[in-house]
Parts: structure tokens; C-alpha cells; sequence
């Protein structure tokens, strides 16, 4: 990743990188996710935008020494505070190490030294954070559940969820997949000129056609999460943003996955791409003022 800030970016506060990130987000029509034109039954488009805004203090303090783990912990109690339900844990849990990282040095490289430094104290806030958000589809695992102690070291308990948890795995890989691939997805929608929620509604459709989401296969197992990809697959072959084919397939796909009483959200892939969004936002690629909604014919 480039560690140049462009003026307009520099002029962000990391904070206020990941609000806006969360809110661009969640403002994006993908299939299947909450967004303006739709709520679930449980969330709402502006519990999501109340959750986008309480993380960003925790934000700046972790660009400004706050460990990790606190970060996390305090993120999460922000939200439930002010929207009392689990909107934003895998999101956090991403955006919170990557804030860490000092704003004069490279993401991709530097990532990973902010997580070689995670400790136990660390751990015991990430697992209060977790059980406080009480996320849905956890189950049991035999080794580090949430339901027991936390144990010492945050990464090798990640390392016990990376097969089947992709917020887990970019614990385990450096981030590699938000940095090198969700960010690059979104960007390219940009330079074709597409605006900003078409670029990010398409890299939603790459990255689920390429990585099955987690919490669809947490919650309805993994031939559904394959599923889910291969549909996603469908639609990318139908065309682009404008075209009516391509529309149209956006619309089937945002009808199958809102069936069986959504839980067919593809809500892991949300949270990614809500990372990829702050590593554009933090690193001044996205220029000001954003194209949010122009450029469609």
C-alpha cells in the first residue's frame, strides 16, 4: 500500500477514516445487507450509522497508543451503548489494528508488527468485546471458545478460527486479503469510472465469489456459503454497474440471500470490505469530495 497522503486525506483524523468507511459501507446497496432502502427486522440502516460514528474515538486512541485490544473493547461498548445490538464486531475487529499502525508508515508491512506486539492483555479485551457484542453463528469450538478463559496469546486463538473465520485469518496472514485484494477491488471500480457504491457493490461481488462468507456458512454451513459465492459469480458475468443484466442479477441475488430470514447476510464480507475502505480512506486514495452517486447513465 502507498503510504503517501494525498492533501485532501491527510486531512482526516484515523477516526474519522473509519466512521466514514463504516457509513460508505452500509450505505452501499449490496445484496443481502442492511442499507438505506433496506432494514432487517432486528437492525436498521441507521443503527448502522449510529454504530459507524461511536467506533471512531476508539479509532483515534488506538492511533495514539491505545492498545489494540482496549480499542476493540471500547468500540464495542461505544456501540452497544448507543444501539444496544451486535452491528459492527468482525468490522472493528478489522479496522482496530489497522488504525494502530502509525499514519507515516506503510499498512501492509507495518500491519503485522502491530500484531506481532498483541500480548494477553490484549486477549482478554478482544473476548470481552466479543461477548458483549454476542455475535450470531459462534457455536463451540474444543480450543480457545469464547465461553472459556481467554487464553494468552490473541493470534494463536485466531489461528484456531482462520479455516473457518476470514476476519480470524487476516490475523493470521498480515491482512493480506483487506490490503491486497478488498482495497485494489474497490479502487478499480473507481478508475472505471464507476462511482463509489457501484465500485464498492461490485468488489462485494468479487471478494464473496472468491472467499464463501463466513457468517453464512456459520450460520447455514458451508455448501450454503458456496452457494452464495457461485450466485455472486452469476451476476459478475452478466455485465456491469448500469447495465440492465447486470442490475436485474443484483436483484435476484439481493432476493436469494434475503430469503430464509436473512440469515443468508453475507455480513463477513461487509466487514472487510468496510477495511478496505479505511486503508483507502487512512492512505488518501480516495479522492475528496467522493463520488458517492454520480457518473451512473
Amino acid at each position: 500500500m502507498s503510504t503517501s497522503h494525498s492533501s485532501h486525506g491527510a486531512t482526516l483524523s484515523v477516526g474519522q477514516c473509519a466512521a466514514l468507511a463504516c457509513l460508505i459501507e452500509a450505505t452501499a446497496p449490496k445484496p443481502g445487507n442492511v442499507h438505506r432502502g433496506a432494514d432487517f427486522v432486528e437492525m436498521s440502516y441507521p443503527d448502522f450509522c449510529a454504530s459507524a460514528l461511536a467506533i471512531g474515538p476508539a479509532m483515534d486512541g488506538a492511533a495514539s497508543g491505545l492498545r489494540v485490544g482496549a480499542a476493540i473493547l471500547q468500540a464495542i461498548q461505544a456501540t452497544r451503548a448507543l444501539v444496544g445490538k451486535n452491528t459492527n464486531l468482525g468490522t472493528v475487529l478489522l479496522i482496530a489494528p489497522l488504525a494502530a499502525v502509525p499514519r507515516d508508515a506503510p499498512l501492509a508491512s507495518s500491519v503485522r508488527d502491530v500484531l506481532a506486539a498483541l500480548n494477553a492483555e490484549d486477549c482478554r479485551d478482544v473476548y470481552a468485546a466479543i461477548r458483549l457484542a454476542q455475535p450470531g453463528g459462534m457455536g463451540r469450538v474444543d480450543e480457545a471458545d469464547l465461553a472459556s478463559p481467554p487464553p494468552d496469546d490473541l493470534l494463536a486463538a485466531m489461528q484456531l478460527a482462520a479455516d473457518r473465520d476470514l476476519v480470524a485469518r487476516q490475523y493470521v496472514d498480515g491482512f493480506a486479503i483487506v490490503l491486497n485484494e478488498v482495497a485494489a477491488m474497490i479502487l478499480a471500480g473507481v478508475e472505471r469510472g464507476w462511482n463509489l457504491l457501484d465500485a464498492v457493490v461490485h468488489a462485494q461481488l468479487r471478494l464473496m465469489s472468491a472467499y464463501p462468507d463466513s457468517l453464512i456458512a456459520r450460520k447455514c454451513g458451508a455448501d450454503r456459503a458456496r452457494q452464495a459465492a457461485d450466485h455472486a459469480a452469476t451476476v459478475l458475468e452478466l455485465g456491469s454497474p448500469g447495465e440492465d443484466a447486470y442490475e436485474d442479477g443484483l436483484a435476484d441475488l439481493d432476493f436469494w440471500l434475503r430469503s430464509d430470514g436473512h440469515r443468508r447476510n453475507p455480513g463477513t464480507t461487509a466487514d472487510l470490505l468496510a477495511a478496505g475502505l479505511f486503508a483507502l480512506l487512512r492512505d488518501g486514495r480516495l479522492n475528496l469530495p467522493l463520488e458517492l452517486v454520480q457518473r451512473r447513465e
